[in-house]
C-alpha cells in the first residue's frame, strides 16, 4: 500500500506543492533496484559497502526484497525514484539467507574488492560474519540503510519514508525500531535522526574502530 505526502516550498515568485509517493517495491522491479543503487552510491561516498561495488549492493538491496522478514521501501517524485530505505525484522536470518541465496554471487563481488584493496580483506570477512552481530533476545526493526537523491534532501522525503516505516510496525510485536549511524562527523544524520524521534539508546566501538551511535523508537 502506498502512502502519499505533501510538501509545500515557498519562494519569492510562487508556492508549489511537491508530492511524494512512498511504498514497498518488490524483486521484479530491476529498474527500480538499480535507481535504489545509484541513489546508494551518491548518498554513501567513500563508504565501505559502496566500495563494494554496485554488483554488490545490486545484490544486497534485491535481497531485502525477497526476505519475508525484510523490505525496501521507494519514494517517488512523480514516478521518479528519489529515495529508498531498506529495513528488517529479522536482520541475522536475512544476511544468513543473503549468504545462502548469494553465497557465489557475493563472494565473486567481494573478490573483485580484494583485488582492488587488499587490505580490506578483513573489512570484507566482518561484513560476512554480521549475522551473529545482530542477535538480540527482543523482537525489533532494523533500519538498515536510508538514502535520498542529493537534491531532493530538504523536501522531507527522508522524514516521509521513517514516517511509512513507523506505521507499517506493529509495536506490539515489535518492542523499538533500531538503527546505527557514525557517531563523529556524521551531524546532519545524527540531528535527522533525533528530528524524527529515534532516541540515543548507546555508542559502541566497531572492529574497525569507528565510534557509532545506536538509535531507538519505541512507538511512544
Amino acid at each position: 500500500m502506498a502512502q502519499t505526502y505533501s510538501k509545500v516550498s515557498n519562494t519569492e515568485s510562487n508556492t508549489s506543492t511537491k508530492v511524494i509517493t512512498v511504498r514497498e517495491t518488490g524483486p521484479e522491479e530491476i529498474d527500480t533496484l538499480k535507481n535504489v543503487v545509484e541513489i546508494h552510491n551518491e548518498t554513501f561516498k567513500g563508504f565501505f559497502l559502496t566500495f563494494m561495488g554496485k554488483g554488490f549492493l545490486y545484490q544486497m538491496y534485491h535481497s531485502f526484497t525477497e526476505d519475508k522478514n525484510s523490505g525496501l521501501l521507494i519514494a517517488e517524485d512523480d514516478g521518479k525514484t528519489v529515495g529508498f530505505l531498506a529495513y528488517s525484522a529479522n536482520l541475522s536470518e536475512l544476511y544468513k539467507y543473503m549468504i545462502r541465496k548469494r553465497l557465489i554471487a557475493f563472494g565473486w563481488f567481494a573478490f573483485l574488492a580484494f583485488l582492488r584493496r587488499p587490505k580490506a580483506f578483513m573489512h570484507i570477512l566482518g561484513a560476512f560474519l554480521k549475522p551473529s552481530e545482530s542477535k538480540r533476545d527482543e523482537p525489533y526493526v532494523e533500519l538498515s540503510s536510508i538514502g535520498v537523491l542529493p537534491d531532493e534532501k530538504t523536501n522531507g522525503i527522508g522524514s516521509a519514508m521513517i514516517d511509512y516505516l513507523k506505521k507499517s510496525v506493529d509495536f506490539n510485536k515489535y518492542d523499538y525500531i533500531t538503527l546505527e549511524t557514525d557517531a563523529e562527523n556524521n551531524e546532519a544524520a545524527n540531528k535527522f535522526y533525533q528530528k524524527n524521534n529515534f532516541v540515543l539508546h548507546r555508542q559502541f566501538t566497531t572492529r574497525e574502530g569507528r565510534l557509532m551511535n545506536e538509535y531507538r523508537f519505541s512507538g511512544i
